[in-house]
């Protein structure tokens, strides 16, 4: 039967050995940092991830244009331009899908806030000539923050439409050259992409 002074033993016992133990955390970040001195790798100084506060900026009217394509193979684009791909009108779901994926950026890049857009207009064209099917947006907001993610994204999503919707007959098209073309509005002013910079 243990009494009071045994138990009294055992927990100091408990606390020396644990006292004599390497902490498991400090062991595991003293590895970390000495394999980051190692490779030549910093610790990041601010891991914290924070939306942006814009109540203080003025709303005003915000547009952004971007670009990407899509290279298909030759029976891909005949079947495109003869509408006879196995699920549909490719152009005009690609169309929708980067209207409805420009409204609903805020939910898909996680520190985008939401914007009150009040126009999406989405492009797809076929260049039968090179196989690629070339996709535009243009997106305008009235509000605090540019629109320049809702574009991209918007190009993003028709160009993933063209390539699930054709990939039944092509698993190698390649989505490629996304990116922004234009912005206006906001403190740091209007940008234009040049393709010989």
């Amino acid at each position: 039967m243990k009494n009071k002074y045994g138990n009294r033993r055992n927990k100091n016992k408990e606390r020396e050995q644990r006292k004599t133990q390497p902490d498991v955390e400090q062991t595991m970040d003293a590895g970390v940092k000495s394999k980051a001195g190692q490779s030549g790798l910093k610790k990041p100084a601010n891991t914290k991830l924070k939306m942006v506060e814009v109540d203080e900026k003025p709303e005003t009217l915000r547009v952004a244009e971007a670009r990407g394509e899509v290279r298909v193979s030759p029976e891909v684009m005949k079947r495109l331009l003869e509408n006879s791909l196995p699920k549909g009108d490719v152009l005009a779901a690609a169309k929708l899908a980067g209207i409805q994926a420009a409204k609903r950026t805020s939910e898909l890049i996680p520190l985008c806030h939401p914007l009150r857009i009040t126009s999406v207009l989405v492009e797809v064209v076929p260049h039968a000539e090179n196989n690629t099917v070339e996709v535009k947006s243009q997106v305008k907001a009235v509000d605090r923050t540019g629109v320049e993610m809702e574009a991209l994204t918007a190009v993003a999503v028709a160009c993933l439409t063209i390539y699930d919707m054709s990939k039944a007959l092509d698993k190698k098209m390649v989505i490629s050259g996304i990116h922004l073309l234009t912005k206006s509005g906001g403190k740091s002013g209007p940008f234009r992409w040049e393709e010989n910079v």
